[in-house]
């Protein structure tokens, strides 16, 4: 049932999954999910902002899981676990913004609030009404008398996702408009020199501005070049969360098959690479062919989260500074245990240049029984100029080949296999 706006309920103390949902079709807007965690009303710095391009908290109090589509509806998804939100803050706003329209095209659209681990809805919020808003306060957790309850707020802006930020005091980095001339200075007349007063210590650098800039990849739009974007130096940063469906669909729903949990998936990040001098590998947790990302191949896997419920996901890490060394790399996913298919699952990939736009798209169109999964490809057009392909192709290995070895031979990287083992 529904809330009725400004009206409020308690919540438990645990592990929430906060669903932004709306109906989706032929040109509704995208919408996006964020969260800002306040003190006294405000943000204590720009990191308390959890969104696409800043998925975690740094305190693992919040996460942004990313975008999912079932049955002509889209949800954007945050996890707030209220165990570990400090003890300054005493608000978590729960946001929403639109992206190529207004609210107002956007149908159907709420938040609801569930029991992390058990799928028991807590509370939920339908907002009606919407015209020209870009941005939604939806609702928010708020501390009282040591316990925790939400909102229903309801509270829309019109100035979209940076607007709302600001308003809570986020530095957002916005495009600059060039300046007019100024006018010439007068000529200068000699003077004696000042006296020398002692050297000063650099001031220190203000933090660097939110971004709020993003790239979503698709069927129809499936690559971006890198030195558009910017974001050619530096640490590229490949992020991947995922989540189990809470009913199988497709291939597996067939099967019948048992809802697997968290404690019993381990999903594995790994990257073929060849390098400009013929050299070509693998980055993976099997084997612990980690990488190195000061020396060859400069790409280099963090480590191995063998439940998905780590706050950060897995994270494969390239050091764009060494690019003319890169030839290309492709970046894939296999099911180490715990699910029969990607079917199964629901998965967002991040690329997070260090300088540019952050690159995304979501894991939901798999109906064969697949293990693997090719991500994306990270190829040097010999030109200098880097390009990012969604790949999202899901692959079946043949009966004894391993799911390694499949993309190998799906993409041609021509390599020599042997078994492994973590």
């Amino acid at each position: 049932m529904s809330m009725p706006k400004g009206s409020n309920t308690p919540v438990p103390t645990t592990a929430l999954r906060v669903e932004v949902g709306w109906r989706s079709g032929p040109g509704v807007p995208d919408a996006d999910a964020s969260a800002l965690l306040l003190a006294d009303g405000k943000v204590r710095s720009d990191s308390d902002f959890v969104f696409y391009n800043q998925p975690s908290h740094p305190s693992g109090a919040v996460r942004h899981e990313g975008k999912r589509d079932a049955g002509g509806r889209t949800t954007d998804t945050l996890l707030v676990d209220l165990t570990r939100v400090e003890p300054g803050i005493g608000t978590v706003i729960l946001a929403a913004s639109s992206d190529g329209g207004a609210f107002g095209q956007v149908p159907d659209l709420y938040v609801e609030v569930k029991d992390a681990a058990s799928g028991t809805p807590a509370a939920r919020f339908d907002s009606a009404g919407a015209t020209t808003e870009t941005a939604f306060v939806l609702g928010e957790f708020y501390r009282r008398q040591g316990a925790w309850k939400f909102r229903a707020v309801g509270q829309g802006y019109s100035s979209g996702l940076g607007g709302l930020a600001t308003e809570y005091g986020i530095t957002v980095d916005e495009p600059q408009h060039a300046a007019p001339p100024s006018p010439p200075a007068p000529p200068p007349v000699a003077a004696p020199p000042p006296p020398q007063a002692p050297p000063l210590a650099p001031p220190a650098a203000p933090p660097a501005p939110v971004r709020l800039t993003k790239v979503t990849l698709t069927k129809s739009a499936p690559s971006v070049s890198l030195n558009k974007q910017g974001g050619t130096s530096g640490a590229l940063q490949v992020n991947l969360n995922w989540q189990v469906r809470k009913q199988f669909s497709g291939w597996a729903a067939k099967l019948g098959r048992p809802v697997a949990m968290h404690a019993d998936l381990d999903l594995d990040l790994c990257a073929l690479y060849e390098l400009t001098d013929g050299r070509k590998g693998v980055v993976q947790a099997l084997g612990n062919a980690f990488g190195s990302l000061h020396q060859p191949p400069f790409v280099h896997l963090d480590g191995d989260d063998r439940t998905g419920a780590v706050s950060t996901g897995e994270n494969l890490t390239v050091n764009l500074d060494h690019k003319h060394h890169l030839r290309r790399i492709l970046v894939f996913v296999t099911i180490y245990e715990g699910a029969r298919s990607f079917a199964d699952l629901h998965a967002t990939v991040t690329l997070q240049p260090q300088h540019g736009a952050a690159i995304d798209f979501s894991l939901d169109e798999c109906t064969v029984p697949s293990t693997v999964c090719a991500l994306a490809l990270i190829t040097n057009t010999g030109g200098g100029e880097l390009v990012v392909q969604r790949e999202a192709r899901y692959l079946v290995p043949e009966r004894g080949v391993s799911p390694q070895r499949t993309v190998d031979y799906a993409y041609g990287w021509g390599m020599n296999w042997t078994p492994g083992r973590k």
